[in-house]
């Protein structure tokens, strides 16, 4: 909430006053629980001074405290938890205090333009943080993580209402890709469109309409969810899940992935009760394209925070994907070149 935010925007004018924090050397090699490093002593000064690690101890052994508190830190910066320290960590934690004092600013201003969350149900996906959040009135339902747009794909902001489920659903292929993807790939291999099982429906303006036929290699997976905006965004399943296994997954061409679509669709479709977790299964997997009308369409809001508190109460950071912060920071501080 702004007012979190803002709290934590004075503890952070404190640290600024007080010098800020060390700034830690480049690293070879990962450092890990064990290992003795003067480099270590510094990191332990630097994650006291942001709460990170609790005591006074100033030790060069990487010992169970100090995993503890790489956790925290890692959690806090959208890192898998692993507890060791890899170079890309060390840059996270050198990114000096004004920066970070810059991202609360621009995230407290954002907070404020951003209309009340309605009382009902809603879905907020953070750009940022690659999580689709699933509140009820002011408790949060569940998290899935997301797949979003790759930078010059972006992902754009707005607010809709989701309103159709559609299972085994066709893929359009947008003319942009038609034009700068499948036509070349077709040059390369004539027999490209059956081995991604896909066919041409016509012809606009003299580029062929693709699409891919419903299965297993379809590029929206099983099901979409679809909340009517200019941007035509929706969220979808995938057959690329390797990708959730990254910490930062910008890789779409502007729509949303999701990790369990599946549970989605069953939260979605709840108090539809002909819509049994069997039948959504089954529909899932028909491939035969079935648009289901959600009885009680659910507000949608996709947001850009890169700093926010969470439910634990603790500051988050995120790397500023699509350069909206940089943009903004032109504009709202004055020593920016």
């Amino acid at each position: 909430s702004y007012k979190k935010l803002k709290d934590q925007l004075g503890n952070y004018l404190t640290i600024a006053k007080n010098g800020g924090w060390p700034q830690i050397n480049a690293i070879k090699k990962p450092l890990k629980k064990g290992t003795t490093s003067p480099d270590i002593a510094l990191i332990k000064k630097r994650l006291m001074i942001t709460g990170d690690l609790s005591g006074n101890d100033t030790s060069q052994v990487f010992n169970d405290t100090l995993v503890t508190a790489v956790k925290n830190f890692q959690a806090r910066h959208g890192f898998s938890e692993t507890g060791s320290i890899s170079d890309s960590l060390i840059k996270e934690m050198n990114v000096p205090v004004t920066k970070r004092l810059e991202q609360l600013l621009m995230n407290m201003d954002r907070m404020r333009w951003l209309a009340n969350n309605p009382s009902g149900n809603l879905i907020v996906v953070n750009i940022p943080e690659f999580v689709l959040h699933v509140y009820e009135g002011k408790q949060k339902a569940f998290d899935i993580d997301v797949v979003v747009g790759k930078e010059g794909h972006n992902t754009m902001m707005f607010n809709g209402d989701l309103n159709q489920v559609v299972f085994s659903p066709y893929w359009n292929v947008p003319p942009s890709i038609v034009a700068k993807e499948i036509l070349p790939a077709i040059e390369k291999n004539p027999n490209y469109l059956a081995k991604e099982n896909m066919e041409i429906t016509g012809n606009d303006d003299g580029l062929p309409v693709v699409r891919q036929k419903p299965g297993a290699s379809n590029a929206l997976g099983k099901v979409k969810f679809l909340f009517p905006n200019s941007f035509n965004i929706y969220f979808h399943d995938t057959p690329a899940k390797s990708l959730f296994e990254k910490d930062k997954r910008a890789y779409s061409h502007g729509c949303i992935r999701l990790k369990e679509p599946e549970k989605f669709a069953n939260y979605v479709l709840r108090n539809q009760p002909e819509w049994t977790p069997e039948k959504i299964s089954e529909a899932m997997n028909s491939g035969d394209e079935k648009y289901v009308k959600v009885k009680d369409p659910i507000p949608v809001v996709i947001t850009y925070y890169t700093a926010w508190v969470d439910d634990n109460d603790r500051l988050n950071f995120r790397e500023d994907i699509y350069g909206h912060d940089e943009r903004l920071a032109e504009k709202m501080f004055i020593n920016k070149p």
